[in-house]
């Protein structure tokens, strides 16, 4: 038979689903539920297309093809529809994409992930996934507000986590002799101007020399580290801490030029003429800095993209306290590798690097029922504080036992949640349909490699299929009726009862984060 679907003709033998016709021909149609092989019961609504000669909307993934039919599979109206589809699955999603403790991070560090391998006595490793969104993470283990730890959850039942700690311990013990420092990378023969060696110049050079171009940062001062060293006591933060970290930054490649004051002249003559890319961190914004420099003043300091740091001129990067005045410094820190990475790909393609955050679903505090929930996959010990005192830091007997009270509140599947890449792509709000009371967070752990989050299940019924065709004893099945069905376990058994033998194929057909592996995934370092 034929069809016409998005003003293209196609012929599809019959039986064919409309979302297995389009494919045909090239033509993706979002879904959450659909798995080829498996009974399409259209749950989600988010595969819906528009049948153009009936004037209605239909599940594609369940409706089969018909002669001369003339369907739409993306329109403003359909796109509309299915952001719906997606705020009706949210409304009823209790879960955090992303820990509190991530979200509230300005560099966005994967906190849970550096908790759990400090857990298992691997600092390295942990030192890996902080160097992934911060430059300098022994100067920030010292200063850093932490505001990360305003928003642990676990403050919610004895106190936070000691992340700011755990952090400095993870670099302590990096000797500058680390090969993870600087991988092996291709030299890119680019050359980057950084005016300023505060934190987000500092920040900035060790991401471009990662990435290959050369860097040569200019300073007024005698010394690097800007206010880091000009404005903080050594009582707050030592001298020698920072000058570690500056030195491993130097040992990477970085050329510092000192008492280099850079004025309108030495802007236009040497900066523009002979580098490839500036980046200005000088952590000032003074009024006679952006007249001599030929930039325009934003609302807190010199304009730029707030998606990519590159000025009106393009080339010319800005960040830090440039911008915008009295910053943390770790926001400081974060904008520096946010400035390096626009203008990497601005050195490769002309043009900057915008940012982009993924949808981050969230369900706010935890509450007094759900303690006991989440101290499933913790320990019970109180707030360990460092015997030496603040100062003095965390022993690795000490790192080890705090990090072990992170209650995994990252979701496992962050990458490959369906839910969370179509509610991004459609702009999907959390909390539009949302009611004042929302379910209580459950977590079934009791199988050795799979967990079990109820709450994040959109009964797409894909796991209760599979484990009836692969011969499973007990199984899961669906439990009550109407809006109260949920997927569970019968016979009130357990879920490693349920999952003896499609514990892994259950976990990958699983479009949410609800039935999740328990093993840690997969980290890929900058």
């Amino acid at each position: 038979m034929q069809l016409t679907i998005d003003h293209i003709r196609v012929e599809v033998k019959e039986g064919v689903s409309l979302m297995e016709a389009a494919k045909l021909i090239g033509i993706a149609i979002p879904s959450m539920c659909y798995l080829a092989g498996h009974t399409s019961h259209p749950s989600c609504m988010v595969c819906m297309v528009k049948d153009l000669d009936r004037d209605r909307f239909i599940p594609s993934c369940a409706f089969p093809a018909e002669e001369g039919m003339n369907i739409l599979t993306h329109s403003p109206e359909i796109r509309e529809f299915r952001k719906e589809a997606l705020e009706l699955l949210l409304s009823d999603h209790v879960g955090d994409c992303e820990a509190p403790c991530q979200r509230s991070c300005p560099a966005f560090m994967d906190i849970p992930r550096m908790n759990r391998l400090i857990a298992a006595g691997q600092p390295e490793k942990a030192l890996q996934v902080v160097r992934k969104e911060i430059a300098l993470p022994l100067i920030l283990g010292y200063i850093c507000p932490a505001p990360c730890e305003n928003a642990c959850h676990r403050s919610s039942i004895d106190g936070p986590v000691s992340i700011c700690l755990l952090k400095r311990i993870t670099a302590q013990n990096d000797s500058r002799r680390n090969p993870d420092l600087l991988p092996s990378i291709t030299r890119s023969g680019k050359k980057v101007a950084i005016v300023g060696s505060g934190p987000a110049g500092l920040s900035a050079a060790f991401y471009l020399l990662r990435l290959g171009h050369e860097c040569i940062v200019f300073d007024q001062h005698p010394l690097p580290g800007g206010l880091l060293r000009y404005k903080i006591p050594d009582d707050k933060l030592p001298k020698e801490v920072l000058d570690e970290e500056i030195d491993g930054i130097r040992q990477m490649g970085a050329v510092f030029k000192m008492n280099n004051h850079i004025d309108k002249e030495s802007f236009r003559s040497e900066l523009l003429h002979h580098f490839n890319a500036v980046i200005l961190a000088t952590g000032s914004e003074e009024k006679q800095i952006i007249e001599d420099f030929g930039l325009e003043t934003g609302e807190f300091g010199i304009k730029v993209s707030r998606t990519n740091f590159e000025t009106p001129t393009p080339g010319i990067f800005a960040c830090g306290n440039m911008i915008r005045k009295r910053q943390m410094a770790v926001r400081s820190v974060a904008q520096g590798k946010a400035a390096a990475l626009s203008a990497d790909h601005f050195l490769k393609t002309g043009k900057p690097l915008g940012i982009k955050h993924p949808f981050n679903s969230s369900f706010g505090r935890l509450q007094q029922e759900e303690f006991e929930e989440y101290l499933k996959e913790s320990v019970r010990e109180k707030r360990v504080e460092p015997g030496g005192g603040f100062m003095g830091g965390f022993t690795m007997e000490e790192a080890i036992r705090e990090a072990s009270r992170c209650l995994h509140c990252d979701c496992r599947k962050p990458s490959t949640c369906k839910l969370r890449h179509y509610a991004g792509e459609y702009g999907a709000k959390q909390k539009r349909f949302s009611s004042p009371d929302r379910k209580k967070i459950t977590k079934s752990i009791q199988h050795d490699f799979v967990i079990y989050e109820p709450e994040k299940c959109i009964r797409c019924g894909l796991c209760v299929e599979i484990t009836q065709k692969q011969g499973e004893v007990i199984g899961l099945t669906y439990i009550g009726r109407g809006f109260d069905v949920r997927i569970g376990v019968p016979f009130s058994q357990s879920i490693k009862d349920a999952l003896e033998k499609t514990a892994e194929v259950c976990v990958e057909a699983c479009p949410t984060g609800a039935l999740a592996g328990k093993k840690e995934r997969k980290f890929n370092a900058l």
